[in-house]
Protein backbone atom coordinates (compact mmCIF):
# COMPACT_ATOMS: atom_id res chain seq x y z
CA UNK A 1 0.00 0.00 0.00
CA UNK A 2 2.87 2.46 0.62
CA UNK A 3 4.46 1.76 -2.66
CA UNK A 4 1.65 2.61 -4.89
CA UNK A 5 1.86 5.82 -3.95
CA UNK A 6 5.51 6.11 -4.08
CA UNK A 7 5.58 4.59 -7.44
CA UNK A 8 3.21 6.85 -8.77
CA UNK A 9 5.07 10.03 -7.14
CA UNK A 10 8.63 8.36 -9.37
CA UNK A 11 6.52 7.21 -12.67
CA UNK A 12 5.28 10.89 -12.68
CA UNK A 13 8.45 12.70 -12.42
CA UNK A 14 10.12 11.01 -14.41
CA UNK A 15 7.33 11.42 -17.05
CA UNK A 16 7.10 15.07 -16.38
CA UNK A 17 10.95 15.19 -16.96
CA UNK A 18 10.41 13.39 -19.92
CA UNK A 19 7.82 15.74 -21.08
CA UNK A 20 10.13 18.98 -20.34
CA UNK A 21 13.01 17.47 -22.53
CA UNK A 22 10.37 16.65 -25.47
CA UNK A 23 8.92 20.36 -25.31
CA UNK A 24 12.31 21.74 -25.14
CA UNK A 25 13.20 19.97 -28.03
CA UNK A 26 10.09 21.15 -30.01
CA UNK A 27 10.70 24.51 -29.18
CA UNK A 28 13.98 24.52 -30.35
CA UNK A 29 13.54 22.76 -33.22
CA UNK A 30 10.96 24.77 -34.49
CA UNK A 31 13.30 27.59 -33.91
CA UNK A 32 15.45 26.67 -35.98
CA UNK A 33 13.10 25.80 -38.68
CA UNK A 34 11.72 29.46 -38.92
CA UNK A 35 14.78 30.73 -38.73
CA UNK A 36 16.28 28.65 -41.90
CA UNK A 37 13.21 30.12 -43.99
CA UNK A 38 14.64 32.95 -44.97
CA UNK A 39 11.07 34.83 -44.45
CA UNK A 40 10.39 38.59 -44.80
CA UNK A 41 8.92 40.57 -42.02
CA UNK A 42 5.07 40.39 -42.98
CA UNK A 43 5.63 36.69 -44.55
CA UNK A 44 7.12 35.59 -41.13
CA UNK A 45 4.09 37.20 -38.94
CA UNK A 46 1.60 35.59 -41.37
CA UNK A 47 3.25 31.99 -40.72
CA UNK A 48 3.46 32.74 -37.06
CA UNK A 49 -0.45 33.63 -36.68
CA UNK A 50 -1.02 30.36 -38.92
CA UNK A 51 1.28 28.39 -37.39
CA UNK A 52 -0.78 29.27 -33.83
CA UNK A 53 -4.14 28.75 -34.92
CA UNK A 54 -3.36 24.98 -36.51
CA UNK A 55 -0.88 23.60 -33.99
CA UNK A 56 -2.58 22.44 -31.28
CA UNK A 57 -1.08 23.37 -28.12
CA UNK A 58 1.53 26.05 -29.09
CA UNK A 59 1.80 29.44 -28.55
CA UNK A 60 4.48 31.74 -30.23
CA UNK A 61 4.21 35.43 -30.07
CA UNK A 62 7.18 38.46 -29.82
CA UNK A 63 7.90 40.16 -26.36
CA UNK A 64 10.07 42.80 -26.36
CA UNK A 65 13.62 42.81 -24.78
CA UNK A 66 12.83 44.22 -21.74
CA UNK A 67 10.62 41.72 -20.61
CA UNK A 68 12.61 38.72 -21.11
CA UNK A 69 12.07 35.60 -19.00
CA UNK A 70 13.63 32.60 -17.37
CA UNK A 71 12.32 29.71 -18.83
CA UNK A 72 9.32 28.06 -16.89
CA UNK A 73 7.88 24.34 -16.37
CA UNK A 74 4.62 23.68 -14.58
CA UNK A 75 1.62 21.56 -14.72
CA UNK A 76 -2.08 22.91 -15.69
CA UNK A 77 -5.62 21.05 -15.46
CA UNK A 78 -8.13 22.06 -18.20
CA UNK A 79 -11.16 21.02 -19.99
CA UNK A 80 -10.90 18.92 -23.41
CA UNK A 81 -13.17 21.38 -24.73
CA UNK A 82 -13.82 19.47 -27.81
CA UNK A 83 -14.93 16.47 -26.64
CA UNK A 84 -18.08 15.86 -25.00
CA UNK A 85 -18.76 15.53 -22.23
CA UNK A 86 -15.90 17.92 -21.53
CA UNK A 87 -12.85 16.07 -19.52
CA UNK A 88 -10.78 17.49 -17.48
CA UNK A 89 -7.36 16.57 -18.41
CA UNK A 90 -3.30 17.49 -17.00
CA UNK A 91 -0.83 19.36 -19.30
CA UNK A 92 2.98 19.18 -18.92
CA UNK A 93 3.84 23.21 -20.01
CA UNK A 94 7.11 25.17 -21.51
CA UNK A 95 7.75 28.71 -21.33
CA UNK A 96 10.67 29.43 -22.89
CA UNK A 97 12.30 32.45 -25.03
CA UNK A 98 13.79 31.64 -28.45
CA UNK A 99 15.24 34.17 -30.80
CA UNK A 100 14.09 33.66 -34.53
CA UNK A 101 15.61 36.52 -36.79
CA UNK A 102 17.38 37.53 -34.04
CA UNK A 103 14.19 38.96 -32.52
CA UNK A 104 12.92 37.59 -28.82
CA UNK A 105 10.18 35.38 -29.02
CA UNK A 106 8.20 33.50 -26.18
CA UNK A 107 7.26 29.78 -26.91
CA UNK A 108 4.31 28.26 -25.06
CA UNK A 109 4.10 24.13 -25.57
CA UNK A 110 1.53 22.39 -23.76
CA UNK A 111 1.99 18.59 -23.78
CA UNK A 112 -0.94 16.09 -22.65
CA UNK A 113 0.19 14.05 -19.76
CA UNK A 114 -1.52 10.71 -19.02
CA UNK A 115 -4.35 10.85 -16.58
CA UNK A 116 -3.10 10.46 -13.06
CA UNK A 117 -6.29 8.02 -11.95
CA UNK A 118 -5.24 6.20 -14.66
CA UNK A 119 -1.25 5.42 -14.04
CA UNK A 120 -2.16 5.22 -10.19
CA UNK A 121 -4.84 2.55 -11.48
CA UNK A 122 -2.33 0.78 -13.95
CA UNK A 123 0.07 0.89 -11.00
CA UNK A 124 -2.07 0.14 -8.02
CA UNK A 125 -2.92 -3.44 -10.27
CA UNK A 126 0.37 -4.30 -11.05
CA UNK A 127 1.82 -3.73 -7.59
CA UNK A 128 -1.10 -6.53 -6.14
CA UNK A 129 -0.67 -8.53 -8.73
CA UNK A 130 2.87 -9.27 -8.20
CA UNK A 131 1.97 -8.72 -4.49
CA UNK A 132 -0.32 -11.81 -4.81
CA UNK A 133 1.92 -13.76 -6.63
CA UNK A 134 5.07 -13.25 -3.83
CA UNK A 135 2.82 -14.36 -1.27
CA UNK A 136 1.63 -17.59 -2.83
CA UNK A 137 5.17 -17.84 -3.83
CA UNK A 138 6.15 -17.76 -0.15
CA UNK A 139 3.30 -19.92 0.82
CA UNK A 140 4.60 -22.37 -1.77
CA UNK A 141 8.09 -21.90 -0.20
CA UNK A 142 7.50 -21.80 3.35
CA UNK A 143 5.34 -25.08 2.84
CA UNK A 144 8.05 -26.73 0.89
CA UNK A 145 10.95 -26.21 3.11
CA UNK A 146 8.69 -26.63 6.17
CA UNK A 147 8.42 -29.93 5.12
CA UNK A 148 12.14 -30.84 5.00
CA UNK A 149 13.58 -27.99 7.62
CA UNK A 150 11.23 -29.33 10.94
CA UNK A 151 10.65 -33.02 9.62
CA UNK A 152 13.16 -33.77 11.95
CA UNK A 153 11.68 -31.60 14.79
CA UNK A 154 8.52 -33.81 13.89
CA UNK A 155 10.22 -36.95 14.45
CA UNK A 156 11.03 -36.36 17.80
CA UNK A 157 8.07 -34.96 18.67
CA UNK A 158 6.50 -38.07 17.82
CA UNK A 159 8.83 -40.25 19.43
CA UNK A 160 8.48 -38.02 22.77
CA UNK A 161 4.19 -38.67 22.12
CA UNK A 162 4.91 -42.68 21.98
CA UNK A 163 7.14 -42.49 25.40
CA UNK A 164 6.17 -44.13 28.52
CA UNK A 165 8.10 -44.57 31.65
CA UNK A 166 6.64 -47.69 32.53
CA UNK A 167 8.29 -49.30 29.49
CA UNK A 168 11.86 -48.16 30.23
CA UNK A 169 13.20 -47.93 27.32
CA UNK A 170 15.09 -44.73 26.07
CA UNK A 171 14.84 -43.01 22.71
CA UNK A 172 16.90 -43.14 19.71
CA UNK A 173 16.70 -39.95 18.17
CA UNK A 174 17.24 -39.42 14.45
CA UNK A 175 20.13 -37.74 13.35
CA UNK A 176 20.13 -34.07 12.08
CA UNK A 177 22.07 -31.79 9.97
CA UNK A 178 20.39 -28.80 11.92
CA UNK A 179 22.75 -28.16 15.22
CA UNK A 180 19.81 -26.49 16.86
CA UNK A 181 17.44 -29.92 16.59
CA UNK A 182 20.43 -32.23 17.26
CA UNK A 183 21.53 -30.30 20.38
CA UNK A 184 17.70 -30.42 21.37
CA UNK A 185 18.01 -34.73 20.52
CA UNK A 186 20.91 -34.26 22.75
CA UNK A 187 19.53 -32.76 25.72
CA UNK A 188 16.12 -34.92 25.52
CA UNK A 189 18.02 -38.32 25.55
CA UNK A 190 20.35 -37.32 28.51
CA UNK A 191 17.35 -35.98 30.30
CA UNK A 192 15.15 -39.09 29.43
CA UNK A 193 17.75 -41.37 30.23
CA UNK A 194 18.20 -39.79 34.19
CA UNK A 195 14.33 -40.57 34.17
CA UNK A 196 14.01 -43.76 33.52
CA UNK A 197 17.30 -44.21 35.67
CA UNK A 198 15.61 -42.56 38.65
CA UNK A 199 12.20 -44.31 37.96
CA UNK A 200 14.31 -47.66 38.57
CA UNK A 201 15.64 -46.71 41.37
CA UNK A 202 12.53 -45.93 42.97
CA UNK A 203 10.82 -48.96 41.92
CA UNK A 204 13.60 -51.21 42.92
CA UNK A 205 13.34 -49.40 46.24
CA UNK A 206 9.60 -49.66 46.46
CA UNK A 207 9.25 -53.43 45.68
CA UNK A 208 12.80 -54.65 47.67
CA UNK A 209 11.06 -52.27 50.93
CA UNK A 210 7.94 -53.71 50.67
CA UNK A 211 9.02 -57.39 50.09
CA UNK A 212 11.48 -57.12 52.89
CA UNK A 213 9.44 -55.93 55.50
CA UNK A 214 6.75 -58.62 54.78
CA UNK A 215 9.03 -60.85 56.45
CA UNK A 216 9.51 -59.16 59.62
CA UNK A 217 5.81 -57.92 59.97
CA UNK A 218 4.25 -61.24 59.85
CA UNK A 219 6.99 -62.27 62.69
CA UNK A 220 5.71 -58.90 64.83
CA UNK A 221 2.01 -60.47 63.95
CA UNK A 222 2.85 -63.70 65.15
CA UNK A 223 4.26 -62.85 68.40
CA UNK A 224 1.00 -60.19 69.18
CA UNK A 225 -0.79 -62.83 68.60
CA UNK A 226 0.51 -65.47 70.91
CA UNK A 227 1.15 -62.66 73.26
CA UNK A 228 -2.74 -61.67 73.18
CA UNK A 229 -3.40 -65.31 74.48
CA UNK A 230 -1.77 -64.44 77.35
CA UNK A 231 -4.03 -64.82 80.33
CA UNK A 232 -1.95 -62.89 82.67
CA UNK A 233 -2.19 -59.43 80.65
CA UNK A 234 -4.25 -56.88 82.63
CA UNK A 235 -6.81 -54.95 80.58
CA UNK A 236 -4.32 -51.53 80.40
CA UNK A 237 -1.52 -54.29 78.70
CA UNK A 238 -4.09 -55.96 76.73
CA UNK A 239 -5.53 -52.61 75.35
CA UNK A 240 -2.14 -51.41 74.23
CA UNK A 241 -1.01 -54.71 72.46
CA UNK A 242 -4.26 -54.49 71.12
CA UNK A 243 -3.58 -50.88 69.51
CA UNK A 244 0.12 -52.32 68.58
CA UNK A 245 -1.88 -55.53 66.66
CA UNK A 246 -4.37 -52.51 64.76
CA UNK A 247 -1.79 -50.48 64.09
CA UNK A 248 0.52 -53.50 62.48
CA UNK A 249 -2.20 -54.48 60.38
CA UNK A 250 -2.74 -51.46 58.92
CA UNK A 251 0.71 -51.58 58.21
CA UNK A 252 0.85 -54.42 56.66
CA UNK A 253 -2.09 -53.28 54.47
CA UNK A 254 -0.28 -50.60 53.09
CA UNK A 255 2.54 -52.97 52.58
CA UNK A 256 0.59 -55.32 50.27
CA UNK A 257 -1.21 -52.50 48.33
CA UNK A 258 2.53 -51.05 47.68
CA UNK A 259 3.82 -54.31 46.39
CA UNK A 260 0.74 -53.96 44.19
CA UNK A 261 1.34 -51.22 42.72
CA UNK A 262 4.53 -52.17 41.84
CA UNK A 263 3.63 -55.27 40.52
CA UNK A 264 1.25 -53.19 38.36
CA UNK A 265 3.80 -50.85 37.05
CA UNK A 266 5.70 -53.47 36.59
CA UNK A 267 3.30 -54.78 34.37
CA UNK A 268 3.45 -58.14 35.96
CA UNK A 269 -0.24 -58.82 35.02
CA UNK A 270 -0.17 -59.18 31.42
CA UNK A 271 -2.35 -62.24 31.53
CA UNK A 272 -5.77 -61.15 30.20
CA UNK A 273 -8.88 -62.79 29.74
CA UNK A 274 -12.24 -62.88 29.02
CA UNK A 275 -13.97 -62.07 32.55
CA UNK A 276 -17.58 -63.10 33.56
CA UNK A 277 -18.14 -59.34 35.11
CA UNK A 278 -21.42 -60.08 36.37
CA UNK A 279 -20.59 -63.06 37.99
CA UNK A 280 -17.50 -61.11 39.43
CA UNK A 281 -19.77 -58.46 40.57
CA UNK A 282 -22.28 -60.08 42.78
CA UNK A 283 -19.47 -62.69 44.86
CA UNK A 284 -18.20 -59.73 45.63
CA UNK A 285 -22.07 -58.03 46.86
CA UNK A 286 -22.55 -61.30 48.69
CA UNK A 287 -18.95 -60.95 50.73
CA UNK A 288 -19.84 -57.12 51.08
CA UNK A 289 -23.59 -57.87 52.20
CA UNK A 290 -23.38 -58.46 55.79
CA UNK A 291 -20.99 -55.24 55.94
CA UNK A 292 -23.77 -53.26 54.06
CA UNK A 293 -26.33 -54.74 56.77
CA UNK A 294 -24.07 -54.07 59.77
CA UNK A 295 -24.42 -50.25 59.10
CA UNK A 296 -27.99 -50.64 57.26
CA UNK A 297 -26.47 -49.19 53.82
CA UNK A 298 -29.65 -49.47 51.56
CA UNK A 299 -27.81 -50.99 48.54
CA UNK A 300 -29.37 -50.63 44.86
CA UNK A 301 -28.66 -52.97 41.99
CA UNK A 302 -28.88 -53.36 38.33
CA UNK A 303 -26.47 -55.82 36.91
CA UNK A 304 -26.82 -56.78 33.90
CA UNK A 305 -26.61 -60.49 33.25
CA UNK A 306 -23.68 -62.19 31.03
CA UNK A 307 -21.44 -59.19 30.84
CA UNK A 308 -17.69 -60.35 29.68
CA UNK A 309 -15.04 -58.46 29.41
CA UNK A 310 -11.26 -58.56 28.58
CA UNK A 311 -9.16 -58.22 31.69
CA UNK A 312 -7.04 -59.45 34.54
CA UNK A 313 -9.01 -61.58 36.98
CA UNK A 314 -7.24 -60.52 40.18
CA UNK A 315 -7.03 -57.13 39.45
CA UNK A 316 -10.48 -56.55 38.35
CA UNK A 317 -11.59 -58.22 41.60
CA UNK A 318 -9.36 -55.91 42.93
CA UNK A 319 -10.62 -52.93 41.63
CA UNK A 320 -14.32 -54.04 42.58
CA UNK A 321 -13.13 -54.86 46.47
CA UNK A 322 -11.87 -51.78 46.79
CA UNK A 323 -14.90 -49.34 45.49
CA UNK A 324 -17.30 -51.33 47.67
CA UNK A 325 -14.85 -51.52 50.40
CA UNK A 326 -15.37 -47.43 50.22
CA UNK A 327 -19.27 -47.96 50.44
CA UNK A 328 -18.52 -49.37 54.02
CA UNK A 329 -16.13 -46.99 55.29
CA UNK A 330 -17.27 -43.71 53.96
CA UNK A 331 -21.22 -44.33 54.04
CA UNK A 332 -22.99 -43.15 56.59
CA UNK A 333 -25.29 -45.51 59.05
CA UNK A 334 -28.42 -45.83 57.16
CA UNK A 335 -26.67 -44.23 53.91
CA UNK A 336 -27.82 -45.54 50.19
CA UNK A 337 -25.44 -47.16 47.41
CA UNK A 338 -26.02 -47.91 44.00
CA UNK A 339 -24.11 -50.67 41.87
CA UNK A 340 -24.72 -50.95 38.04
CA UNK A 341 -23.25 -52.95 35.49
CA UNK A 342 -23.91 -52.95 31.61
CA UNK A 343 -21.76 -53.81 28.33
CA UNK A 344 -20.30 -50.26 28.56
CA UNK A 345 -19.36 -49.03 31.72
CA UNK A 346 -19.73 -49.94 35.58
CA UNK A 347 -21.50 -47.50 37.93
CA UNK A 348 -20.73 -47.73 41.98
CA UNK A 349 -22.17 -44.92 44.13
CA UNK A 350 -22.34 -44.39 47.34
CA UNK A 351 -24.33 -41.08 49.36
CA UNK A 352 -22.32 -38.29 50.94
CA UNK A 353 -22.91 -34.79 51.91
CA UNK A 354 -20.02 -32.90 49.85
CA UNK A 355 -18.00 -33.03 46.83
CA UNK A 356 -14.27 -34.85 47.00
CA UNK A 357 -11.30 -33.21 45.51
CA UNK A 358 -11.02 -34.41 42.32
CA UNK A 359 -7.09 -33.01 41.43
CA UNK A 360 -6.11 -35.53 45.10
CA UNK A 361 -9.27 -37.93 44.68
CA UNK A 362 -6.49 -40.73 42.97
CA UNK A 363 -3.17 -39.72 44.60
CA UNK A 364 -1.10 -41.95 46.92
CA UNK A 365 -1.90 -41.94 50.38
CA UNK A 366 -4.71 -39.06 49.73
CA UNK A 367 -7.92 -39.58 52.07
CA UNK A 368 -11.05 -37.91 51.69
CA UNK A 369 -12.33 -38.73 55.05
CA UNK A 370 -10.89 -39.05 58.78
CA UNK A 371 -11.35 -42.49 58.93
CA UNK A 372 -8.15 -43.84 60.10
CA UNK A 373 -8.66 -47.46 59.27
CA UNK A 374 -7.80 -47.37 55.56
CA UNK A 375 -4.28 -47.39 54.10
CA UNK A 376 -5.00 -43.84 51.38
CA UNK A 377 -4.13 -46.34 48.57
CA UNK A 378 -7.64 -47.85 47.28
CA UNK A 379 -8.54 -45.04 44.61
CA UNK A 380 -5.02 -44.84 43.69
CA UNK A 381 -5.27 -48.57 43.13
CA UNK A 382 -8.31 -48.20 41.44
CA UNK A 383 -6.97 -45.69 38.60
CA UNK A 384 -3.54 -47.95 38.39
CA UNK A 385 -5.55 -51.19 37.24
CA UNK A 386 -8.45 -48.60 35.18
CA UNK A 387 -4.86 -47.66 33.11
CA UNK A 388 -3.43 -50.29 32.83
CA UNK A 389 -6.85 -52.40 31.60
CA UNK A 390 -6.92 -49.19 29.40
CA UNK A 391 -10.30 -48.65 31.27
CA UNK A 392 -11.74 -45.22 31.58
CA UNK A 393 -12.41 -43.85 35.25
CA UNK A 394 -14.49 -40.68 36.21
CA UNK A 395 -15.84 -39.08 39.68
CA UNK A 396 -18.55 -37.20 39.59
CA UNK A 397 -21.34 -35.90 42.54
CA UNK A 398 -24.52 -35.47 42.46
CA UNK A 399 -27.77 -35.72 43.83
CA UNK A 400 -25.58 -35.88 47.39
CA UNK A 401 -24.05 -39.18 45.48
CA UNK A 402 -20.60 -39.77 45.38
CA UNK A 403 -20.46 -41.20 41.85
CA UNK A 404 -17.40 -43.50 40.52
CA UNK A 405 -18.05 -45.05 36.85
CA UNK A 406 -15.50 -47.42 34.69
CA UNK A 407 -15.77 -47.41 31.09
CA UNK A 408 -14.51 -50.61 29.38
Amino acid sequence: MISIPVYYWVVDAIWKGELDEHNTTIVEKTAYEFGRLKLSEEEFEKSILLWNKIQPGTNIERIPFNSLKKDQAFTIEKQKTYAHPPELERYRCLKKVVYINQKPYLFTVETNIEESHETIAVIAAITIFFFILIVLGLLFLNRKLSASVWEPFRNTLEKLKTFNLNSQNSIDFTSTDITEFEELNHSLKKLIEHNISVYKTQKEFTENASHELQTPLAIIKNKLDVLLQNKDLTEKQYQIVEDINRALTRSSRINQNLLLLAKIENQQFTQNEVLPVSELLHQSLELFQEHFDQKQILVETQIADGININGNKVLTETLINNLLVNIVRHTLNGGSAYIGLSQTQMIISNSGSTILNEETLFKRFSKASTDTNGSGLGLSIVKEICNHQQWTLSYSFQNNHHIFSIGF
